[in-house]
């Protein structure tokens, strides 16, 4: 038997004794990664990497649901998938509900993955899930199929590569004046990356050594605050969850905030957010200067420092974001850190 053909025989074991266990935590289990136990389904078809062909070619398919998540944030919208463009290793897909950035370097391996509801899966270099695209009702069936079979590629293993260790400074060795100087003069939102970059800083590392008034930590219970009061009120907020390799975007209101064990969901016609709090390790109140005035989100980090997700007030270029967002972003600083949430 093969390594790939014993790989699926222990996950059919696994989902006989466990049938509602999901795959990605099958393969956890297995010791595996998600893009190899997808590899090893005798079903799946591996598909040839060309995004812009791929991406491109499913406005034809109509409405389809796009999948985007993190070890502890699951982000999905429905919606026509348009407007893509494709710039070397970038990529944009602007809509009013399928709103992406895509960053293709980390884009590896792809699938047409069948069963009940048929998908298109993208893994980068180590197995983990990119993203994900999956039939809805309202999806032309027959369109979605040809554009996954015109592009079926030789069958072949997934092998995962090791996953670059990331470095950054000592704050000893960082120009923190230097630094705080720049943030101060930022002008957009995206120049935060280069910032990042220059100083060889994480993303936390950051927030800790930012200026005065421009980043502060907040108790995990502000995601609760901001999702119900924005509910609430109606206010419309942007929701950002990513992966190295994609970020994925919800703009409009909230609705249904629904508490579930340990997950806190947002549960709406065409949006839904699933969030793990219990491994959420700290959050922030940031502030970016940009030409439009300051930005204000609220940013959610892990026990290793890697971002969950963001939450803004609705904002457009040449805008200044909206003043009752500002205010409730501000009302956050009452949730001291260490503070219990009140769905704990």
């Amino acid at each position: 038997m093969t390594t790939s053909a014993a790989l699926w025989a222990r996950y059919q074991a696994l989902k006989a004794e466990q049938p509602k266990l999901r795959i990605r935590d099958a393969a956890s289990q297995l010791g595996a990664s998600e893009g190899e136990l997808v590899a090893a389904d005798p079903s799946a078809v591996r598909l040839k990497p060309d995004w812009a062909a791929l991406l491109g070619g499913l406005k034809a398919a109509g409405p389809v649901l796009a999948l985007t998540r993190n070890e502890a944030a699951v982000h999905e919208k429905t919606g026509a998938y348009d407007h893509v463009q494709i710039e070397g290793r970038m990529g944009l897909a602007l809509n009013p509900a399928i709103d992406l950035r895509l960053f293709l370097s980390q884009w590896r391996h792809a699938f047409a993955v069948g069963g009940e509801r048929p998908s298109f899966q993208v893994f980068d270099q180590q197995g983990d899930a990119v993203h994900k695209i999956y039939v809805t009702e309202g999806t032309d069936r027959a369109a979605f199929d040809a554009l996954l079979a015109a592009h079926a590629d030789v069958p072949g293993p997934l092998v995962p590569e090791r996953r670059a260790a990331e470095t950054v400074k000592p704050d000893a060795d960082v120009d923190v004046e230097a630094f705080r100087q720049e943030w101060r003069e930022l002008r957009d939102t995206h120049e935060f990356f280069g910032l990042l970059r220059r100083h060889g800083l994480g993303r936390v590392q950051a927030l800790r050594l930012a200026p005065a008034d421009h980043a502060q930590q907040v108790g995990i219970g502000a995601v609760d605050t901001v999702l119900e009061s924005a509910a609430a009120s109606g206010l419309s907020i942007m929701v950002f969850v990513g992966n190295p390799g994609c970020v994925q975007i919800h703009t409009g209101p909230v609705h249904r905030i629904a508490p579930m064990g340990p997950w806190l969901n947002v549960l709406d016609p065409g949006f839904n957010l699933h969030m793990r709090m219990d491994l959420f390790e700290q959050a922030w109140v940031v502030r970016k200067p940009t030409e439009d005035g300051i930005v204000t989100s609220l940013e959610c980090y892990d026990a290793d420092g890697s971002l969950i997700v963001q939450f803004f007030g609705e904002r457009k270029p040449g805008k200044p974001e909206l003043p009752a967002w500002t205010e409730l972003a501000d009302s956050l600083a009452s949730i001291a850190p260490g503070t219990p949430r009140r769905a704990d």
